[in-house]
């Protein structure tokens, strides 16, 4: 198990952790909590076991698996295949209480597909809200060019989820879901936004795009059957990754305690993404 504590103003706000032997192995963010501890992710929830707090999960590199559970094929829909990938942790750069810089290998069948470096920095917002600012680097190292899918891209409408995910708790009501200009699940999933926020119970998670690129990716959002929320690397068309190039995304999520509103929202993605 491969581990790291994450801390902001010297209070625990996240466990990064990496089990080589799960079968849907790939590093992951969980607990993450508000600055008063409340838990704002899920892991192996019931309703979806595959889903691992927050992290990178992509359902198709080259028609390998590296979401979990089971593969949508066009014409059959969702399958169980013998296609799963593994995110294997090379080494960390640095490791420190308010962050890291971690290099993976992304393999399926004993072949490195893609090559990640991977960043994540933890910064105070408030007394109430902590960002956590991740960004990661894909890298083709084959001669062959190679893409990125989604069940989406693969026949099954809506579904183009892939690439950073959060996966946050399911409370007795569904999360109330709004960008800058829209609010509810079906008015911004499958639209880019350049911030979207998800506001549980007694806590508020806004996600905001950090680059041009990430801001042009459609977010994927789920409230009514479980509360998730990711930025979609191929939501409508398959991502092509040539030889040596290089697909890079960077997405900051301000953890706050209580429930915002939208002009609050706004107001901390102003303070944690400069232009």
């Amino acid at each position: 198990m491969t581990t790291a504590t994450l801390s902001c103003a010297g209070r625990p706000v996240g466990r990064y952790s990496f089990a080589p032997d799960d079968p849907a192995a790939r590093p992951y963010l969980h607990p993450v909590t508000t600055l008063a501890g409340v838990p704002v992710t899920e892991e192996r929830p019931a309703d979806h076991i595959h889903h691992l707090g927050a992290s990178v999960a992509v359902p198709d590199v080259a028609g390998h698996n590296f979401w979990g559970g089971r593969t949508f094929v066009r014409g059959q829909g969702p399958t169980e295949l013998d296609n799963h990938g593994v995110q294997r942790h090379l080494g960390w750069k640095l490791r420190d209480p308010d962050g890291f810089v971690e290099e993976l290998s992304w393999e399926a069948d004993g072949v490195e597909l893609l090559r990640e470096h991977r960043t994540v920095a933890v910064t105070g917002v408030s007394d109430t809200a902590w960002a956590l600012d991740f960004s990661f680097s894909l890298t083709n190292r084959g001669t062959a060019p190679l893409s990125i899918g989604s069940p989406a891209t693969n026949g099954r409408p809506g579904a183009g989820y892939g690439g950073f995910f959060w996966r946050a708790p399911k409370e007795d009501t569904a999360p109330d879901v709004f960008s800058g200009t829209r609010e509810g699940e079906e008015a911004v999933h499958g639209r880019p936004a350049d911030w979207l926020a998800l506001a549980g119970r007694d806590w508020t998670l806004v996600f905001a795009g950090a680059t041009e690129e990430t801001r042009r990716d459609p977010w994927f959002v789920r409230t009514a059957e479980y509360p998730g929320v990711g930025s979609s690397l191929a939501a409508e068309h398959r991502l092509p990754v040539a030889p040596g190039a290089t697909v890079v995304r960077r997405v900051v999520t301000v953890v706050a305690d209580g429930r915002l509103d939208r002009d609050a929202a706004a107001a901390l993605v102003r303070k944690v993404v400069t232009a």
